[in-house]
């Protein structure tokens, strides 16, 4: 009987713990999905951008946010949105949540004076002033002059002339990169004019047109005037001398 009763309480504790197994086999992995199990289940966050506004800025954020978290992490970029998209544990996202926090930050702006002084030797003539105002890692151009006529194709009977026109001024265009308190300034300085003089081209007088570029790369401090540099100006004695000034607004 004793016997009985003991191989009866075995068949029953292996029933128990079967199904106990198979129960464990069975649960659902959804329930706690992880990168491994389940993971069309992780949570999905969009995340907004609300300073990077050019494509060149978000992509480097996006970059950024792949590099540190875990291969498994899902980052996407929605463009139209200026929005981030991350599929990943939850950990994760609060971690991209705040790596996004930190580098979408607002951009500096400054205001970028150019001083272009002719100069006759060392007797000052006139100078004019050019200001922009732009923000760190932005193209900014800024022009001044006229748009001169220049004939492209002389009229014959019964036609007409046509003309192209070419613009003549200064231009500056300029980038600038924040680099702690200062800023690497990217610089280009064009200053074109129409020469006395004209040439004959299939018996049409054409205008000759003239230009000094002036391009480089400079280290700025703020409220301190840098020299880039000087252009002549043909057939005179005089020059151009280019002076840059930046200044951080507030």
């Amino acid at each position: 009987m004793r016997t009985f009763a003991t191989t009866l309480y075995a068949a029953a504790f292996l029933a128990a713990s079967t199904g106990s197994l198979a129960l464990a086999q069975t649960e659902d992995p959804c329930k706690s999905p992880s990168y491994k199990q389940c993971y069309q289940g992780l949570p999905v966050r969009t995340l907004s951008l609300s300073n990077a506004t050019q494509q060149a800025d978000a992509n480097e954020i996006i970059a950024a946010l792949r590099n540190v978290l875990p291969p498994e992490a899902k980052v996407f970029y929605v463009s139209n949105q200026n929005a981030v998209v991350v599929r990943a544990m939850p950990d994760d996202i609060a971690l991209a949540q705040k790596l996004l926090t930190d580098l979408d930050k607002p951009k500096k702006t400054y205001r970028l004076t150019y001083t272009v002084t002719e100069m006759d030797g060392i007797k000052k003539i006139g100078s004019q002033r050019f200001a922009m105002v732009l923000a760190s890692g932005q193209d900014t151009s800024l022009k001044l002059g006229n748009k001169v006529p220049i004939v492209t194709d002389a009229a014959s009977a019964g036609g007409q002339t046509q003309y192209t026109y070419v613009d003549v001024g200064m231009s500056f265009d300029a980038t600038l990169i924040e680099m702690g308190e200062n800023a690497m300034l990217k610089s280009s300085v064009d200053q074109s004019s129409v020469a006395p003089e004209k040439t004959d081209i299939a018996g049409v007088r054409e205008p000759i047109i003239r230009q000094a570029t002036l391009r480089g790369e400079s280290l700025l401090a703020p409220h301190k005037p840098l020299m880039l540099g000087s252009v002549d100006i043909p057939s005179s004695t005089n020059h151009l001398d280019i002076e840059v000034l930046m200044e951080p607004l507030p």
